[in-house]
């Protein structure tokens, strides 16, 4: 699709509405769907009442809630009338929240009743209202007698323009200088076409979103694409554990589900793989490729059954995806696919379908995107992933420095990524540069692949891998449910039994792992790592925290 004035989201809701106003919507899960129609007589409405506030085209409004029909319902009327959504990360703690409160001067929160706890002392030079998203009734307000009204229409019509600022991400919401990354109309809504051309949904599709939509992969993903064609979004309203999530995959039957690496390696590790090999014998059979094959396709048939049965995509974004799990899920022909992009690109820049997958890489560029790798190492031909496109961020808020350092002057993004070309045009990614480590004779060792390794050991959790004194160190935490649920039959005769399993895996972890992989990767010690690491939205580690 060509670049083309009405590049905003008015003006596709508009279109949606007009093509698909009797379908589905939104919902949470158990609950009836509110139709198109219904949607946008809720969002002119919340416009009317922000116009209440004394909200203007280009004032600040943060939203900080769980998934819900309202939040979108709220970035809409946000976005609709000109204004800039500032989605909060349900997770970010106060003192976060109000340093971006302030850092976006946003004149308005919406928050829900689960967390206004959390805005409940805010100091803000900036900040006139809270309301409660849940039923948009007014919390605190300088303007008294302001209240919606379900039926209310706006006073005025707002025209806005596809490179108008539509959201400010924040990546990071710790004390210091936040990083908020500025994303258009143009960005989004090129973002979200070009997502539909990777994988067409219609008005019979049903998302199930998990995923905080307060981070860009889910927002143009999750919530923008699915309006593109009609279809319906269902919510949890609760945390996706699997108690809840069991339950609203046999109600919805999902179609289409975005998740990121996490989720479906536990459900291998955990779920999968012990059932295939519970025995000697599976397990002897199990490293029998013919044999093996087998056995995964019948656990891909199990797995569709949980999933729901009707799920056609399931979109994998966010991390790098285990190799391991990932030539499961391709023998078991479950219907993945893998994406790759950042916030600062709205985010998709490459993806496949699970027609189109490969092991380990994230497809070419998607439509109307150039993708090319600076500087490519002359063996390897390895190098920085830099991208260009009408997706690429306006800049991050407030930061003009940063953000050249990052856009070239012909505006080309620097991703930060290591990556490679097949002669086909797929990506393979290779690492963050940052966390590369250069060996004593200048080799780069990629830590995210020794980490891959270790995380297939049976009992580990998750894993991280860093240079302490020049020697590679591996932090590893366990899974300490699995340690005693197959060693419970020693808990009468060892004391701490839990404790000294771990002490005995560290070493075979190290042996385990040295076999696997290169001699420049080989870890000389493996340390437990008690609690479970801090993670960002798509539940990446936060190394810095550990280096």
């Amino acid at each position: 699709m060509d670049e083309k004035p009405g590049m905003n989201l008015p003006v596709l809701f508009k279109k949606t509405v007009k093509t698909y106003g009797h379908c589905n919507a939104m919902a949470i899960v158990g609950e009836v769907p509110k139709t198109y129609q219904e949607i946008d007589r809720h969002i002119r409405a919340l416009i009317a009442f922000l116009e209440q506030l004394g909200i203007n085209p280009g004032d600040k409004v943060a939203i900080l809630s769980p998934n819900m029909p309202n939040w979108g319902i709220t970035y809409y009327a946000i976005t609709f009338m000109g204004a800039v959504a500032v989605p909060l990360l349900p997770d970010f703690l106060p003192g976060e929240i109000e340093n971006i409160l302030n850092h976006s001067e946003s004149k308005a929160i919406f928050v829900s009743e689960s967390l206004s706890d959390k805005v409940s002392s805010i100091k803000s030079d900036f900040l006139k209202d809270t309301v409660i998203i849940d039923d948009f009734l007014v919390k605190k307000s300088e303007n008294s007698g302001v209240f919606f009204n379900p039926d209310a229409e706006p006073a005025r019509e707002y025209q806005v323009k596809d490179d108008d600022l539509a959201s400010i991400i924040y990546t990071s919401g710790t004390t210091g200088k936040s990083k908020g990354v500025m994303l258009s109309h143009k960005n989004i809504c090129f973002n979200a076409l070009k997502g539909k051309v990777v994988q067409p949904v219609d008005e019979n599709d049903r998302f199930l979103s998990i995923l905080p939509l307060s981070h860009t992969y889910e927002n143009t993903l999750g919530l923008i694409l699915p309006m593109l064609g009609g279809s319906c979004i269902y919510y949890i309203g609760k945390s996706p554990t699997p108690g809840v999530l069991l339950p609203a995959l046999k109600i919805v039957k999902p179609t289409v589900m975005l998740t990121v690496p996490l989720i479906i390696e536990k459900i291998y590790r955990t779920k999968i793989l012990p059932t295939l090999t519970k025995s000697w014998i599976s397990k002897a059979l199990y490293k029998i490729p013919s044999v093996r094959r087998v056995m995964n396709r019948i656990a891909g048939k199990k797995l569709m059954k949980t999933f729901g049965g009707k799920l056609h995509f399931f979109g994998i974004g966010g991390a790098k995806l285990d190799r391991n799990v990932e030539s499961f899920l391709i023998e078991a022909r479950f219907p993945y696919a893998i994406g790759y992009g950042l916030t600062e690109t709205s985010p998709l820049l490459a993806g496949v379908n699970p027609q189109t997958i490969r092991l380990e890489s994230t497809g070419p560029a998607i439509e109307g995107v150039q993708l090319k790798i600076n500087n490519p190492d002359k063996h390897t031909a390895e190098g920085e992933i830099w991208a260009k496109g009408p997706n690429v961020m306006m800049g991050y808020f407030k930061e003009p420095l940063l953000t050249k350092e990052v856009i070239t002057a012909d505006g080309w993004f620097k991703t930060g990524d290591l990556g490679v070309f097949d002669k086909d045009g797929y990506l393979y990614i290779k690492g963050r540069i940052k966390n590369i480590i250069v060996g004593a004779n200048g080799e780069n060792i990629y830590p995210e692949e020794i980490e891959s390794v270790i995380n297939n050991f049976p009992l580990v959790n998750e894993s991280l891998v860093v240079e302490k004194k020049g020697k590679l160190v591996a932090l590893v935490h366990f899974n300490h449910e699995e340690i005693e649920q197959r060693y419970h039959h020693l808990k009468n005769h060892v004391e701490n039994y839990v404790e000294r399993k771990k002490e005995e895996s560290l070493i075979e972890i190290r042996e385990y792992v040295n076999k696997r992989v290169n001699k420049f990767s080989q870890l000389q010690t493996v340390i437990v790592q008690p609690d479970p690491f801090k993670k960002t939205p798509t539940h990446k580690i936060k190394r810095f925290l550990y280096t």
